[in-house]
């Protein structure tokens, strides 16, 4: 039997707002719009079972779905859905020399140099690896048919793409937004996107506060 999942992204952060680097490295809280974003999802889709939550060991992802477990939901941490670790540059912000380092680094990632990476941090690789080892804990309860994960960005991206099958330079395939979501139907590990990006329950919350 196959399961549904939703892959959502976090809140947002103060440093999401103010363009600083985030990873890994930085476990920040979300910030009021990040709490309403997540409150916003939350009643978009608090009827939905399901049968567990899964997120990363960073508290910005427990914040997103804080509701769904104080309603009940059962949860768990996975630390191999993580961000991916920017190194030396987390907690910078960005400036021409960060902004020009970045863009060779996803050029690199473009021409499938997937062992690229910053100083201290971590490559695509490395984090398709961990990524895939949490996948197989997921897969492998059998009785959770309906599953949300909450993770991060760049970590989405690559997921998305190991879930697809598609290589890892296809990232830039999948935009994100904070709170934005993926849902996916799997059958024997063969997935299917059927939800692209989807983002209404911001529009909801967004028409409420005019």
């Amino acid at each position: 039997m196959g399961k549904t999942i939703y892959i959502m992204r976090h809140g947002e952060t103060a440093l999401n707002k103010n363009g600083i680097v985030q990873g890994r490295g930085i476990d920040s809280d979300l910030n009021d719009t990040g709490r309403a974003q997540a409150e916003a999802f939350y009643q978009r889709y608090k009827n939905v079972p399901f049968d567990n939550i899964y997120i990363s060991t960073l508290k910005r992802t427990q914040q997103t779905v804080q509701t769904f477990i104080e309603a009940g939901v059962p949860w768990q941490k996975l630390s191999g859905l993580d961000e991916l670790a920017w190194g030396e540059w987390e907690g910078k912000t960005s400036t021409t020399e960060s902004l020009l380092l970045f863009r060779n680094l996803l050029e690199k990632w473009q021409a499938r140099d997937y062992d690229a990476k910053f100083n201290g941090g971590e490559s695509p690789r490395e984090v398709a690896i961990r990524l895939l080892a949490a996948m197989e804990i997921i897969m492998s309860n059998k009785n959770e048919k309906i599953i949300l994960i909450c993770m991060h960005g760049r970590a989405m991206r690559l997921l998305l793409c190991l879930l697809t099958q598609k290589p890892i330079c296809a990232m830039v395939t999948f935009p994100h937004k904070n709170t934005s979501l993926y849902k996916l139907s799997s059958n024997y590990n063969r997935f299917i996107i059927k939800d692209f990006n989807k983002t209404d329950h911001l529009k909801v919350k967004l028409s409420c506060q005019k």
